[in-house]
């Protein structure tokens, strides 16, 4: 059964209030926007947006799923400012960002996301997107590869890794994700401990399949330009290169008051002004780590925009 992450943590700084608007920018499988829904009550609206229609029909289907009080879209939360307009939405209480992959694409070896199980090198997380991560596999330079894997995985053995991939798909092209997995893995020896040796290389290829990190910048920017003031924005990252994003745009916003040579000090930061409300990222209980392995990674930062 899906678990929410930080459910508790995300309802606690978000504080949806009974008729208030709020936007769930990443659906998946649907539980902070059945918790917002139930807190902004029959008066209020939520709109969750998602690119992967299998998320979109999953939640349609579900028992109790409340229709009126809830606007379902498919895209992408990089332009969910266009996206309520559409229907309607000029200014939000608040926006949820829950960056990354979800647990039931995870689990579907036909989406190819994980190095757990077999399954075809897809890694879309919106199936009309043209590049799989089989595509870039077969198709990109050893030096493109290696830069791809070593900006969006942070991936020490890059070079290795995709010196090994261009000897092999000379061979034979890449088409299934234990091919992969099975390469990186012998690259480091096998297997050791509990992470997978391909999990930074998997990371690195879906974020570039589906520029992850791009959409992320504009879904901030598009998330702020609707955020009525006092409405706050929370985000949950799960890696590093996301969390980084996150915090430089919050305190860009936020801004600092700066000497000047002659004297005094002005304003330096971007508009509109934002109070960040997490000095620090909030992160998973043991309790839920335990129930949920998932949460490990999860931070959960938060900012509330001024008038």
């Amino acid at each position: 059964m899906h678990q929410a992450v930080l459910l508790d943590e995300v309802m606690a700084w978000l504080a949806p209030r009974p008729g208030g608007v709020y936007v769930d920018g990443t659906l998946g499988g649907g539980g902070h926007t059945r918790a917002i829904a139930e807190r902004v009550g029959p008066t209020g609206r939520v709109m969750a947006m998602d690119q992967d229609t299998d998320a979109l029909e999953r939640v349609r289907g579900m028992p109790g799923w409340d229709s009126d009080r809830c606007i379902l879209v498919r895209g992408s939360f990089a332009r969910m400012d266009e996206a309520a307009a559409a229907h309607g939405i000029r200014a939000v209480d608040g926006v949820l960002l829950d960056i990354g992959i979800s647990s039931d694409q995870l689990d579907d070896p036909e989406r190819g996301f994980s190095f757990m199980k077999d399954g075809p090198l897809d890694m879309r997380m919106d199936r009309d997107r043209p590049a799989t991560a089989a595509d870039l596999l077969n198709s990109l330079s050893e030096e493109a590869l290696a830069v791809l894997l070593r900006q969006y995985g942070e991936e020490p053995r890059a070079r290795a890794i995709a010196r090994r991939v261009i000897q092999r798909r000379a061979r034979e092209p890449f088409a299934r994700t234990g091919q992969l997995a099975d390469l990186v893995a012998d690259l480091y020896g096998g297997r050791r401990g509990r992470i997978h040796p391909a999990t930074l290389t998997f990371q690195a290829l879906r974020i570039a399949v589906n520029g992850e990190l791009d959409a992320l910048e504009q879904g901030l920017e598009a998330g702020l330009r609707i955020l009525a003031p006092g409405g706050r924005m929370a985000v949950i990252a799960f890696h590093s290169l996301e969390d980084r994003i996150v915090k430089q745009f919050f305190v860009e916003h936020q801004g600092r008051m700066e000497s000047l040579p002659e004297g005094g000090a002005k304003w330096v930061g971007s508009l509109p002004v934002m109070t960040i409300l997490t000095r620090k990222p909030v992160t998973a209980t043991n309790s839920e780590c335990l129930e949920n392995p998932r949460a490990r990674s999860a931070k959960l930062r938060v900012a509330e925009r001024q008038g």
